[in-house]
């Protein structure tokens, strides 16, 4: 399948050349798909001049920004490996996550000056900013050489975010992006009339591929903004410029506690959620404003988009991800096709990645003998055929010879009127051999007392999965795609 793929900008540019791909929502500027196309065949031009060929990695440093796709577009049309990096990460850091890909040069918007040229220093490498080279070679507005780029080659590297150890380059083809586009489009309804935020960081799948990239090719237009601004992306929304929206729980969140959140027309905008599933009680809340926030599950592995509930069934399964979408096949590890149970999601498709780079030993481990990744997460499929995320494999834990799943107790702890979020991880116990620790961040204005909530908790779940410790806290440290990072918790145990 997809034997061979497009150069997308020109092909964008072909069908649609004066529509809107991308407003800089800093300047207002508009960039049309020719426009697009056009920025890309001169900064591919530009690499090329500087002495970049196909398969040579280029490092990227910077905030959400048009530029940002500019680039990534050069890259499909030259065969260059882009390498998004975390400018939330301090420099050692980032040297130590390109070292192993070898990056040939880096390029930078002018916020990330200072941090791009520590990273750069420690190699030799070059660099290029947008304000200056880019600039330059967009006005130069040269031709693109001509390369012939395979759709399953690597077209840019999503570095793991750590929380399991150094990270490992996750390999993104162009191929993947279409069947991800495919997938999407399906789940979502996405059409050439719609209108996405992009501001998720430009250094996870969820930054390019939700919903940014699939809408581009689709002939969509994406407004941008530098990073996660509430009140700016709020304006959008109450102002009707998003038809589509994409966002973690911590989003959701944060919108269900502003007191104007009414004044959103609410149905109007096709919402999903993933990271991690859309509490309850947040996603009664919001089908009381006419929004049905539909639950999604991909891996940056993935392409990412796997699942995402249908809108017909969103507040009859609530909880649910839906079905796997029409690019992809899902079996659940030891249980019968299309039988209800529960066991590890396993996948394979076109939006499937083909490793890691430079990583044969990590590569093999993902995948099964017969081809299929190997996610690590539990899921239950129902009767229905709906899948259900249990939790990650490796976050269950045993107490008293019993199976707990934090993300269980997690979704019982939701339920609670004074809590917001709760997070559960486990802790050794002399007689029980493990018990649960759970950390709570209260509502605003709340107050909780632990012992009331084991009290309310023991009413809804079996007692060996109550939490034995509830430690209340402000935050919780969490990834720049707004999951927690549980091991840093664990070391917040006395």
């Amino acid at each position: 399948m997809f034997d061979t793929i497009p150069d997308m900008a020109a092909k964008r540019a072909e069908i649609s050349p004066d529509a809107i791909a991308f407003v800089d929502a800093g300047s207002g500027r508009e960039w049309r798909f020719s426009d697009i196309n056009i920025a890309a065949n001169a900064v591919a031009a530009g690499l090329g001049q500087a002495g970049l060929r196909g398969g040579d990695r280029l490092a990227i440093l910077c905030l959400n920004r048009v530029e940002f796709f500019i680039t990534l577009f050069a890259c499909q049309k030259t065969g260059i490996i882009l390498c998004p990096l975390n400018w939330r990460q301090p420099s050692p850091e980032l040297i130590e996550t390109l070292e192993p890909v070898g990056a040939r040069a880096l390029v930078h918007d002018a916020s990330q000056e200072k941090l791009a040229g520590e990273v750069a220093r420690s190699s030799g490498m070059p660099l290029f900013g947008f304000e200056t080279d880019l600039a330059g070679w967009i006005e130069a507005g040269a031709a693109a050489p001509v390369v012939e780029v395979l759709p399953n080659q690597p077209w840019y590297l999503l570095f793991t975010s750590g929380t399991t150890g150094r990270p490992k380059a996750v390999i993104q083809t162009a191929r993947m992006a279409w069947a991800n586009a495919v997938n999407i489009s399906q789940a979502t309804r996405m059409t050439a009339d719609d209108r996405s935020v992009n501001f998720l960081p430009l250094f996870h799948t969820a930054g390019i591929n939700l919903y940014t990239l699939p809408l581009f090719l689709l002939g969509g237009c994406s407004t941008v903004l530098p990073k996660f601004e509430p009140d700016q992306i709020f304006q959008l929304l109450r102002q009707g410029k998003v038809t589509q929206f994409f966002g973690v729980p911590a989003i959701y969140q944060a919108f269900s506690l502003l007191p104007d959140v009414g004044e959103i027309e609410w149905g109007s905008v096709r919402c999903g959620c993933g990271g991690a599933p859309l509490p309850e009680p947040l996603i009664r809340f919001f089908a009381g404003h006419g929004a049905k926030v539909l639950n999604g599950f991909g891996m940056t592995e993935t392409g990412p988009t796997v699942f995402l509930m249908d809108p017909e069934n969103a507040e009859r399964k609530i909880g649910s991800v839906g079905r796997a979408q029409m690019l992809t096949e899902m079996r659940l590890d030891e249980v019968a096709a299309g039988e209800p149970g529960a066991g590890e999601i396993q996948l394979r498709g076109p939006n499937i990645t083909p490793g890691y780079y430079l990583n044969d030993k990590a590569t093999r481990d993902a995948f099964t003998d017969d081809g299929w990744l190997r996610t690590g997460d539990v899921g239950r499929r129902d009767e229905d055929g709906y899948i259900f995320i249990i939790d990650r494999i490796k976050d269950m834990y045993i107490s008293g010879g019993e199976n707990v799943y934090p993300a269980e107790v997690e979704r019982v702890l939701n339920e609670h009127a004074d809590v917001l979020e709760s997070a559960v991880i486990s802790m050794a116990d002399a007689k029980w051999g493990e018990v649960g620790a759970a950390f709570i961040i209260a509502r605003p204005g709340a107050t909780i007392d632990p012992v009331e909530l084991k009290s309310w908790s023991r009413q809804r779940m079996a007692a060996y999965k109550v939490p034995v410790r509830i430690t209340l806290v402000q935050d919780f440290p969490r990834t720049a795609a707004g999951k927690v990072r549980k091991p840093e918790l664990r070391s917040m145990l006395p």
